[in-house]
């Protein structure tokens, strides 16, 4: 049985691609999922590893669907081997059921992993030269200096805190932890 399995990482993202060639590679059944790959724990992917039966293969459109650290996909596969279950990539055109399937796997398995090192490394070298130059990441803050003044004559006379979130565009818990500040 072809036990397919699908992963996008936000709701933004669509998975009818996937979807539709995990269809067409003959899938009796399809799990899906919306999580981060770089999570190892990730409960849609558990269960259709516990559906797979011995002489299955777990089908994915492509190896960074499954996982995206190399051990951590070496450990699926060894995992899944051992079980007598085989993994598929479609893109990567990977069968580890084959000696030269499981070959390519472990190749492309450290090309992956060297991809996201690179990433990560970019980011942080990225991310150091915007602090040496004096720019911060992440997004601007809701509650300005000039909000909180605000805040603060708004609460003096009396108006609910719920009005002045309104009046502020801010949320009523981002109010009370700038004034219990």
């Amino acid at each position: 049985m072809l036990v397919g399995y699908a992963r996008i990482s936000t709701r933004e993202q669509s998975m009818d691609g996937q979807l539709d060639s995990l269809h067409q590679a003959g899938c009796d059944k399809v799990f899906t999922e919306v999580a981060s790959g770089a999570r190892e724990d990730r409960p849609v992917l558990r269960e259709a590893l516990e559906y797979a039966r011995p002489g299955d293969v777990l089908v994915c459109f492509k190896l960074d669907r499954v996982a995206r650290s190399l051990p951590h996909l070496t450990n699926l596969v060894a995992d899944l081997d051992h079980r007598q279950i085989g993994l598929r990539s479609l893109t990567e055109e990977i069968d580890t059921s084959t000696p030269g399937g499981r070959l390519v796997f472990h190749v492309f398995g450290a090309i992956a992993q060297f991809e996201r090192d690179l990433i990560r490394e970019r980011t942080r070298v990225g991310l150091d030269a915007a602090r040496k130059r004096g720019r911060t990441g992440g997004r601007p803050k809701s509650m300005t200096p000039a909000k909180l003044d605000a805040a603060r004559r708004l609460i003096q006379s009396g108006t609910p805190v719920r009005e002045i979130a309104d009046s502020l565009g801010v949320s009523v818990p981002t109010v009370y932890r700038h004034l219990a500040s």
